[in-house]
């Protein structure tokens, strides 16, 4: 097929040869962030000058281990005499951009904009060109937080916006150093909210906007007309590899917990109901028998036993039609929600079960085991259940609770869940 027509989700920062995705944070466990400033007559030119200051360039560089000898049986394989004497890896360089989020130092970015490299270096608009380390990394969303080494100038920290306020249509900016070529700032709108299953990240939640993203402008800032830091600007979709109009951003409403958990914590802890979900649609719902009365929520396909939700009470079959009050219309918005609750949390489920029955269930949170993930991907290669199953649901895939659960679908005609090839994309450092 001709890579013109071919989709292909970029990762928007530079390196040599390479195009890539990803978004990460960083911050310190003692700063205090900067609070939300209007600009003075509202100018577009007021924001553009006052906020191009808190974003960075971001320089790395490291030994790549890759190269032919990494797939030479004679050097790979662990029998040969020569295992493990690969020849020196070439030195791998990439460029990225990142957010200045606190006065001393913190550095929110993508993660793959960092993720394999030994040298940091980070360059404020002023020309210093400072050190960093990574304090903290989140792949499963891209983000990573970085530390500012030794002295430094005084450094002007983006205000958080609340991402969730951001409307359909609204002018937005997007600052980095796209391409490489220096810092820029584009112009462009909201185009939508909410993008999941894109199949960038295990966890989405992408604004979509038509500001120019390129290779580059990964980890950079998308602010609005006041000011405010409401995303960071991490893939985009294209067929050429540049800007094509379509650009996402992790939300500072996803962001920002995820940053306080990793400067606090080290690591981030998401909420686990021990559920396997699927989006309820009207052939869902006639291909399972299923009378709930309910047309839009989400499925309970499949229970883990010992889980939160199990115990809890919930049974397959059942509708998850809201959460703590908020109604859940995708999987994608139910999984990000629990992801994003804190473990131990008691959260109130609104349910309908198969039979009609309305039912309110109290679950108490668990942490999402690491484990969970792979077992997903190691399920998915057999993706139909044993013919014992019992109904409703026996055709539907293990490991939809994982970082695939996007990659599944049901073909209504056959009743067979399926996996959907995601589109075409490539990750760079």
């Amino acid at each position: 097929m001709s890579s013109s027509l071919r989709t292909s989700l970029l990762a928007a920062v530079a390196a040599v040869g390479l195009i890539g995705t990803g978004a990460a944070l960083h911050s310190g466990t003692t700063s205090a962030y900067a609070t939300p400033a209007m600009p003075t007559d509202g100018s577009i030119a007021d924001v553009a000058e006052r906020v191009v200051d808190s974003v960075v360039n971001i320089s790395v560089s490291g030994e790549s281990r890759g190269g032919p000898a990494s797939f030479d049986p004679f050097f790979s394989d662990p029998s040969s005499p020569f295992f493990g004497q690969q020849q020196r890896g070439r030195r791998a360089e990439a460029k990225g951009s990142g957010v200045i989020v606190t006065a001393d130092g913190r550095i929110l970015t993508n993660s793959h904009v960092v993720n394999g490299f030994t040298d940091i270096k980070v360059t404020l608009q002023d020309g210093t060109e400072l050190d960093a380390k990574v304090v903290g990394k989140d792949p499963k969303a891209d983000l990573a937080v970085l530390q500012l080494k030794g002295k430094f100038p005084p450094l002007k920290p983006i205000a958080f916006g609340d991402s969730s306020a951001a409307r359909l249509g609204e002018v937005v900016l997007a600052v980095g150093d796209g391409m490489g070529v220096g810092k820029s700032v584009s112009m462009g709108i909201v185009s939508a909210k909410g993008r999941g299953s894109v199949g960038i990240e295990e966890y989405e939640d992408f604004i979509q906007t038509d500001a120019a993203i390129n290779p580059g402008n990964s980890g950079g800032a998308l602010v609005n007309l006041k000011g405010e830091l409401i995303g960071i600007n991490t893939a985009i979709a294209s067929r050429s590899g540049g800007y094509q109009g379509i650009g996402f951003a992790i939300p500072t409403n996803m962001a920002r917990p995820i940053m306080d958990m990793l400067v606090r914590d080290g690591k981030v802890a998401r909420g686990y109901l021990g559920a396997n979900i699927a989006t309820v649609s009207s052939s869902l719902l006639k291909l399972h028998k299923l009378k709930v009365g309910a047309t839009s929520g989400v499925a309970v396909a499949r229970l883990d036993s010992n889980g939160p939700g199990a115990k809890a009470g919930l049974r397959q079959g059942d509708v998850i039609v809201a959460m703590n009050g908020v109604p859940m219309r995708s999987s994608d918005v139910l999984r990000n929600t629990i992801a994003m609750t804190k473990p131990g949390t008691t959260v109130d489920l609104e349910v309908v079960h198969s039979d009609g029955a309305k039912d309110a269930v109290k679950a108490k949170l668990g942490e999402l085991p690491e484990q969970v993930a792979q077992d997903a991907q190691d399920d998915s290669q057999d993706p139909q259940d044993s013919q014992d199953e019992a109904e409703p649901f026996q055709n539907m895939p293990r490991g939809m609770q994982g970082p695939n659960i996007q990659q599944w679908q049901m073909d209504p005609s056959t009743g067979q869940w399926q996996r959907v090839q995601p589109t075409p994309h490539k990750r760079h450092r």
